[in-house]
């Protein structure tokens, strides 16, 4: 029983204007409701690994320490990573240190806090789209590799200094990284990942081969829902959503 990786969800103070912002940044269009905001491409064939669509859910509890997850930017030329970086200032993100010290890439946060990598041209990212890449803070990059390739349905593509890499076997879109990191996870992630069963297959069956790849039950508060809420074997919460 198989699952693919649909959605990037972010806890926000203001879904609706999180939401915004990140269509601006990506050219991407917003919608909302009620509950929650949505940015994602316009006309994209949901759900697909050309992009994966940034879901903003409300949550009362404020952004204190880096997340473990983040996404990075791809630039095609050194103009255009300045052009870029200045734009999103200009939306409303700002510049951030978290130590990186001297790197050709740039760090920022988007209004609420939620940090996020401006890269410079790479070549390998040159056919991604705006998301170069989702990347995940790990003790173990290539054991949590090994699981997220069973609960995303992507390949390993790369193993680079520190980092794992998979990608859509279709070779579209982002890429899904670990990047090594000794930082302890201490709290729910503020941004996670959803995955869904392909349609006309079986929710409680997927479920079940995630828990044998070494998924655990998660209790976020979720209380009774339609999808169900699993931690990776680092403990990062992710969704499994009902088939689609």
């Amino acid at each position: 029983m198989s699952t693919r990786l649909v959605h990037i969800v972010i806890d926000a103070a203001d879904p609706a204007e999180l939401a915004r912002f990140w269509a601006a940044a990506l050219d991407w269009e917003a919608t909302a409701d009620e509950d929650e905001a949505e940015a994602s491409p316009r006309g994209f064939a949901y759900p697909g690994p050309q992009a994966l669509p940034l879901v903003f859910v409300p949550v009362p509890e404020p952004k204190t320490v880096k997340n473990r997850v983040h996404v990075d930017l791809a630039s095609q030329s050194a103009d255009h990573q300045r052009a870029l970086v200045s734009r999103l200032q200009d939306l409303g993100a700002s510049r951030l240190d978290i130590g990186q010290e001297d790197v050709p890439w740039t760090v920022l946060a988007d209004p609420e806090g939620n940090e996020f990598c401006v890269l410079e041209p790479r070549p390998v990212y040159r056919d991604t789209g705006p998301v170069a890449a989702v990347v995940v803070d790990s003790a173990d990059p290539a054991a949590l590799a090994r699981f997220w390739q069973v609960a995303a349905g992507w390949a390993a593509c790369q193993d680079r200094q520190d980092i794992v890499a998979l990608r859509s076997p279709l070779g579209a879109g982002p890429y899904l990284e670990f990047l090594a990191s000794s930082d302890p996870r201490t709290m729910k992630n503020r941004v996670h990942l959803d995955v869904a069963p392909f349609r006309e297959e079986d929710h409680a069956a997927a479920v079940m081969a995630l828990q044998e790849a070494g998924a655990v039950p998660a209790d976020v508060g979720q209380g009774q829902s339609t999808w169900t809420v699993l931690a990776d074997p680092e403990g990062n919460e992710f969704c499994v959503l009902s088939p689609r």
